[in-house]
């Protein structure tokens, strides 16, 4: 009996980190509507599971990924002139912008939509709770900054209570 007790317990145990892993979160709600492309070029390590993670995340939200895993991800940043303040562990690419590091689904469609002159979108550093960065109920408040050649870096959208 006792084995049986602790054979469900683990059986249990093991599913609930399954569905942990695919669990709704907070992102996977889609409040901005896109009718565009959403066809992005993703440049992550092949070790990097948060990158993985948040691929899903813009999966879930109709994005069509060309997924490129490379080891030498400052070939990448240096190949697209992304600017050191702004740098974070992946990058992508979308119509021309580049979008760096854990940046929600809804601002790349709404940077889409608006079509500013800038360089591209970023999430530097990767601060917990951010699309593929989540740890349960830890939230760090967070700015999605745009980024231009001059190397101007202001806020695109701000994230303090999610």
């Amino acid at each position: 009996m006792n084995r049986f007790i602790f054979s469900a317990l683990s059986l249990f145990f093991c599913l609930s980190i399954i569905n942990h892993s695919q669990a709704e979160t907070v992102w996977d709600k889609i409040q901005e509507n896109y009718a565009g492309a959403l066809d992005i070029t993703v440049y992550h390590s092949p070790s990097c599971g948060c990158c993985k993670d948040w691929i899903s995340h813009l999966e879930k939200h109709d994005f069509s990924i060309t997924n490129i895993e490379i080891d030498d991800m400052s070939s990448i940043k240096r190949k697209y002139n992304l600017p050191t303040q702004v740098a974070s562990c992946h990058t992508a690419i979308i119509d021309d912008y580049i979008i760096e590091g854990h940046v929600p689904a809804d601002d790349i469609k709404r940077l889409l939509k608006q079509r500013p002159e800038i360089r591209g979108l970023s999430v530097p550093q990767m601060p917990i709770g951010t699309p593929g960065m989540e740890m349960g109920s830890q939230k760090d408040p967070f700015v999605v900054v745009s980024f231009d050649d001059e190397g101007n870096v202001l806020p695109f959208n701000q994230y303090w209570d999610y």
